[in-house]
């Protein structure tokens, strides 16, 4: 199969402003983001609203599609960038903006979900540890995965799924395996174009979760698991740790 990977900007968040733009041990965010997806992919584009990324990616070399401060969602974004490119390619790769050291193994474990013909969608999932927090369990920010014994997802949740019953919480990564989601997508390019047709959903509204939009629509979404840890850049504080993770390596 042919992929193509994408990478949606914005400039204007609203907890880090230009954070594409922030410097991460000499190169910028966005930088670091695409040359990481360029060690797997042949084909990579920052899709973004804003003409100082657009600038600083011509800069390294990269290759970058202008794209409507309109968008909703990197899904919508990604469509757009995919309709001006011109090009047919039969899976298009969402990649986070943010996420610097993202690792050559996730991208091959979403390229490899494509191995099963009833995909539509790919994620990926990362299994929480016996060893982690309450806390880190119980933290909305970080949306749990229940996955099928076909590796396809259940279901997607802010709250700690599953319940598990008649046991003390603080036990409960010892007795069950739980997982958190990996915010990157994958999407066949038939269907990328049907999800940013799709309106709100109820469970989507509910849990401020896009991909349950498309479960209640029927779509499969294949899970590839990952055991790498990333590192997301939301705020100031963030690039600090990436920073010290960055020379640790």
């Amino acid at each position: 199969m042919k992929f193509i990977g994408i990478i949606p900007a914005r400039y204007a968040s609203t907890r880090f402003p230009g954070k594409p733009l922030a410097v991460l041990g000499g190169k910028t965010v966005i930088q670091r983001v695409y040359e990481q997806v360029a060690k797997v992919l042949n084909d990579v584009y920052v899709a973004t609203d804003d003409k100082r990324i657009e600038t600083a990616v011509l800069a390294f070399g990269g290759k970058v599609v202008m794209t409507a401060s309109t968008h909703r969602s990197g899904t919508d974004r990604c469509q757009e960038a995919y309709t001006k490119i011109g090009q047919e390619f039969d899976v298009i790769i969402n990649i986070q903006g943010d996420e610097p050291f993202i690792d050559r193994t996730q991208l091959e474990a979403i390229q490899d979900c494509f191995k099963d013909e009833q995909t539509d969608i790919a994620t990926l999932v990362k299994p929480f540890s016996a060893t982690d927090s309450w806390e880190t369990l119980e933290n909305v920010n970080t949306p749990k995965v229940v996955i099928r014994k076909d590796r396809t997802a259940l279901y997607f949740s802010r709250s700690i799924v599953p319940f598990v019953r008649n046991v003390e919480p603080t036990e409960w990564l010892k007795q069950q395996p739980f997982y958190k989601h990996i915010g990157m997508y994958a999407y066949k390019a038939s269907v990328l174009k049907e999800l940013t047709q799709l309106p709100e959903s109820l469970l989507e509204r509910a849990e401020s979760l896009e991909q349950l939009r498309w479960l209640e629509n029927g779509y499969v979404i294949k899970v590839g698991i990952s055991t790498m840890e990333t590192i997301g850049i939301d705020t100031a504080e963030d690039l600090e740790k990436a920073s010290l993770f960055l020379a640790r390596q």
